[in-house]
């Protein structure tokens, strides 16, 4: 971890302060900062930009002249792309030209930024603006006692509004709050300056705890007692199926009474037709 020497408004050292090295202490990927600088120059494009083919434009809707015998050449409509006044053939039309960029790409191209400025030394930490009132003049001052010149990148917090509108009529210095600062803003500035508030630190990724080696294994949960099983009632199956067989023969028997019941209704009629029979005169 890099140390930089702390400073104050007026200039003078005011002790230091260590540089996270995930931060300005990386190697810079050229290849990556070129590509979000691209991507992030591309999305402020408005994209408004629009011109009118042959269907869109007014008239031209009668041939001009006919197709055969005048010697010139054939047209179907004046707005045609060759005439003038006709519509654009294959214009700009109205488009975004935003790129999707990957977070981690971003957050790797401002690191590298960052840690080119800070290999270069042009990365400034002072302990605060403390600006009392609004002054331009303050903020000039304040530059001229840090020893900066060229383009500045000032971070600084959301709520000192002081030091905002101090250094909002220079030209030459751009503000930013920690939650704006990207790799196009540092690269395109000289010096980047920062306060204690606002200097990045390092955060180190959640990591996903390793099971230790050396630890005794943990013990297999209990296994539980089966339950106890219900009757089954197959068993009684058997003896339904048995009792079957047995039902056939009663009603077997039943029915070989009905038929000696009907054959003595029988005889019995068969004794009266006789006994009618006979009880007739000759």
């Amino acid at each position: 971890m890099s140390s930089i020497t702390l400073k104050t408004r007026a200039g003078a050292d005011a002790g230091s302060v260590d540089l996270a090295d995930a931060v300005f202490g990386i190697e810079p990927n050229t290849a990556v900062m070129h590509q979000v600088v691209t991507a992030q120059l591309a999305a402020r494009r408005a994209g408004t930009q629009s011109t009118k083919t042959r269907a869109e434009k007014r008239g031209g809707g009668a041939k001009p002249w006919k197709q055969k015998g005048t010697g010139r050449a054939r047209q179907g409509s004046i707005r045609s792309p060759q005439w003038r006044g006709g519509g654009v053939a294959l214009g700009p039309k109205p488009r975004s030209y935003a790129q999707k960029t990957p977070k981690k790409m971003v957050r790797l191209a401002l690191r590298s930024a960052l840690s080119d400025r800070a290999a270069e030394g042009n990365v400034i930490v002072i302990d605060g603006w403390q600006f009392d009132t609004p002054r331009t003049k303050d903020a000039l001052a304040a530059l001229d006692a840090l020893g900066l010149s060229g383009r500045v990148l000032i971070v600084a917090d959301r709520d000192d509004v002081n030091t905002w509108k101090s250094f909002a009529n220079l030209g030459h210095v751009h503000v930013l709050t920690p939650g704006e600062l990207n790799a196009y803003d540092v690269l395109v500035s000289d010096v980047v300056v920062f306060t204690t508030d606002t200097l990045p630190t390092e955060v180190a990724p959640a990591e996903h705890p390793q099971p230790d080696a050396t630890a005794a294994p943990a013990e297999a949960p209990a296994e539980p007692e089966p339950a106890e099983e219900a009757p089954d009632d197959t068993t009684a199956a058997p003896a339904d199926t048995a009792a079957v067989p047995d039902a056939a023969p009663a009603s077997a028997e039943g029915a070989e009474d009905t038929a000696e019941a009907d054959s003595g209704s029988a005889e019995g009629g068969e004794a009266t037709a006789e006994g009618s029979a006979g009880g007739e005169k000759p």
